[in-house]
């Protein structure tokens, strides 16, 4: 007589080969589904850029307080910030010979922490965010030194877009069209 192994009550015939075999099978589907690297979606802001790295990159000069854009260039590996600060932007707070610390918000649930972290210097950018605005600083001290010279006074303040003169649309010939909603009928 052979004797059979019971796994679980085995009423029906299951063997607990077939049951650690099931188990076995969801073991590896789970690790599918839930294993992926830190790099995972990354192909598309990570990608490889032909050639070697300019050599502008390195002779860009970062202070402490300059405003910086974070975007990590695949071909240099060390110091890659993480996918979640890829096109943020930061201010430096700490600078090295290859890398610079830098200030970042990041969103995590309901609070915007300032976190920092360190990224070698070919994966940031200085940032335009406030060239117009120092441009308009500029203009407007020019414009009160002139208005000081001349003793008058000057609009500093942007001013919305005023609305449109009055003029007349041509229509070559063709008779202006009246759209308006088609009126709804009751259908029972």
């Amino acid at each position: 007589m052979v004797s059979r192994v019971t796994f679980l009550g085995d009423k029906h015939g299951i063997h607990s080969c077939f049951v650690c075999c099931l188990l076995w099978f969801v073991y590896i589907y789970l690790l599918l589904i839930f294993s992926f690297s830190v790099l995972i979606l990354t192909i598309r802001f990570f990608v490889y850029s032909a050639g070697v790295v300019p050599l502008a990159t390195y002779m860009r000069i970062y202070k402490k307080g300059d405003i910086v854009d974070i975007k990590g260039m695949g071909t240099v590996q060390k110091g890659m910030p993480h996918k979640c600060y890829h096109g943020k932007t930061g201010r430096v707070y700490n600078v090295t010979q290859h890398a610079v610390g830098i200030v970042v918000n990041k969103q995590v649930k309901g609070k915007i922490l300032a976190k920092r972290i360190n990224v070698r210097i070919e994966h940031i950018k200085h940032s335009k965010s406030r060239d117009s605005f120092l441009k308009r600083v500029k203009e407007n001290d020019q414009k009160k030194k002139e208005a000081k010279e001349k003793g008058t006074w000057v609009q500093l303040k942007r001013q919305p877009a005023p609305p449109r003169e009055a003029h007349f649309v041509r229509t070559n010939g063709k008779e202006p069209e009246l759209l308006e909603p088609i009126p709804y009928e009751f259908m029972a």
